[in-house]
């Protein structure tokens, strides 16, 4: 089970740039199911979420790299492409996600918690933004189709 609540970020907090990070790529073969394939820094992982936005159920299978490559061919829509950044939260961890082109200018904030009711209680820090948890123009799978969420933030090229 996943549990996660996603927000905008409104500004960095001090010290992100000494945290560790993660390079990650992903692309989506389906989205109903969502069924993604992932390229995690070396890593290479499929993974199936079914339905809901805050709580959801979430199997990740490793792949080799050469799978990784065959069902990356399948994808539907863009590549997702985003540097992670692990943000010491306690008793939590953010995952402070920093989008590449199409998304350059995007970041967004992620928390996973053990339970729903941990996951209603929290009470996010001050750098947090706006809570888009359930508003899924912000999510991978969506953003990939091109559909790109209309925000203040968002780059003006003419959009």
């Amino acid at each position: 089970m996943e549990i996660e609540k996603k927000y905008l970020v409104s500004r960095l907090p001090e010290g992100w740039e000494n945290c560790p990070f993660h390079e990650i790529e992903q692309a989506y073969l389906c989205r109903k199911p969502v069924i993604r394939v992932r390229k995690k820094d070396d890593r290479y992982i499929l993974t199936v979420k079914g339905k809901g936005k805050m709580a959801r159920e979430e199997f990740e299978l490793p792949l080799e790299e050469e799978e990784y490559r065959k069902l990356l061919s399948k994808a539907e829509g863009s590549m997702i492409r985003k540097k992670r950044v692990l943000i010491p939260l306690p008793p939590y961890r953010a995952e402070l996600d920093f989008f590449q082109e199409p998304f350059d200018d995007l970041i967004m904030a992620e928390v996973e918690f053990p339970t729903v009711e941990e996951a209603l209680a929290f009470t996010p820090p001050e750098w947090f933004g706006e809570e888009v948890t359930e508003d899924r123009r912000f999510h991978n799978a969506r953003m990939s189709t091109g559909e790109y969420p209309e925000h203040s933030f968002w780059k003006a090229n003419g959009e």
